[in-house]
């Protein structure tokens, strides 16, 4: 399939001439019965897409926006006690309803949904870092 995409992209190209003018300044000689018009290729366009950066979130950034998440998170007494292996019940005092409420500020914060199944294992910052780390659809 790729073959065939630039197989033809390439028959594209080769095939499609502009037709340019020459400026009068460029005009080669003017006793020579040379026409004015050139001609030349079109640019190409390939059907292949090239990324240049790598795509998705990187750890640090997606940690930072789940301590930040939590900070602002009115349940957390203690801020202080918020790190990577900080886990939502031990650590920050967060009931099973609470809990709820970060995985769904979770889920709203990178825009994605995660379902229950996989949102009950979510217990702790470095679980929901490496979930989200796991979602090529999170942004």
């Amino acid at each position: 399939m790729i073959r065939a995409a630039l197989f033809q992209s390439v028959r594209c190209a080769s095939r499609s001439v502009v037709r340019t003018q020459l400026p009068a300044s460029r005009a080669i000689a003017p006793c020579l019965s040379v026409s004015s018009t050139l001609y030349t290729r079109a640019p190409r366009h390939s059907g292949i897409r090239c990324y240049s950066a790598p795509a998705g979130l990187s750890k640090t950034e997606v940690e930072g926006r789940i301590m930040d998440l939590l900070k602002n998170f009115d349940k957390v007494k203690d801020a202080s006690k918020l790190s990577s292996t900080s886990h939502f019940t031990s650590d920050l005092g967060l009931d099973s309803l609470d809990t709820v409420e970060v995985v769904m500020a979770i889920e709203e914060e990178f825009s994605i949904e995660i379902p229950d199944k996989e949102a009950d294992s979510i217990l702790s910052i470095d679980k929901a870092v490496n979930y989200i780390l796991g979602q090529p659809d999170a942004h």
